[in-house]
């Protein structure tokens, strides 16, 4: 009886194992592209464009109409380096915990384009939706569903980075950190 406690007692007390994931954002996280968002609000008939950093902290309005055409390559890339620099370690040590979590609707292009700066070993999620909310979906489902419990997610829209910090606060026994990437 004294030993079925004492093995009770360590299981209680024995720490869970650390299961890591680490989540980037793409366009204004870790590069800038000349894509753009074309809007054209058909009640006004108004037409705009919007580079991906105006994008990020736009409101929509009542008859906008927005086309990301511009997106489904990646238009003229240059590496924000403070971020491409940390991918590439990360990248040559990962273990399929390392993601690039984009609103874009194509992956190809961009795994394409990461290949070419050396950052490999890495998996691409096109959530092809520009709603916070499917970001914090999908990071949710890592946590509940695959046993995600340290979480590091970089993003530069402050409507993204609100999402997934909302989320994650609703979440025990989990480490996490939300970084706005902001240039």
């Amino acid at each position: 009886m004294i030993l079925l406690k004492e093995m009770i007692s360590r299981s209680l007390f024995a720490e869970s194992k650390v299961k890591k994931i680490r989540i980037f954002d793409f366009d204004d996280t870790v590069v800038k592209t000349k894509a753009l968002v074309y809007v054209t609000n058909t009640k006004t008939g108004k037409e705009f464009e919007l580079t991906p950093a105006q994008y990020a902290v736009y409101k929509p309005k009542g008859g906008d109409e927005f086309d990301y055409s511009d997106f489904r390559n990646v238009k003229e890339p240059t590496e924000i380096k403070q971020i491409t620099s940390v991918l590439k370690r990360m990248s040559k040590r990962s273990d399929g915990d390392l993601f690039i979590l984009t609103a874009r609707a194509a992956y190809k292009p961009i795994k394409e384009y990461l290949n070419t700066i050396g950052i490999r070993n890495i998996y691409v999620v096109a959530l092809d939706s520009a709603d916070p909310q499917d970001k914090a979906d999908w990071i949710e489902d890592k946590v509940d569903n695959e046993g995600y419990n340290d979480i590091y997610f970089i993003d530069d829209s402050p409507k993204n980075v609100r999402a997934v910090k909302e989320m994650l606060r609703t979440k025990e026994g989990i480490k996490w950190r939300v970084q706005h990437a902001k240039y």
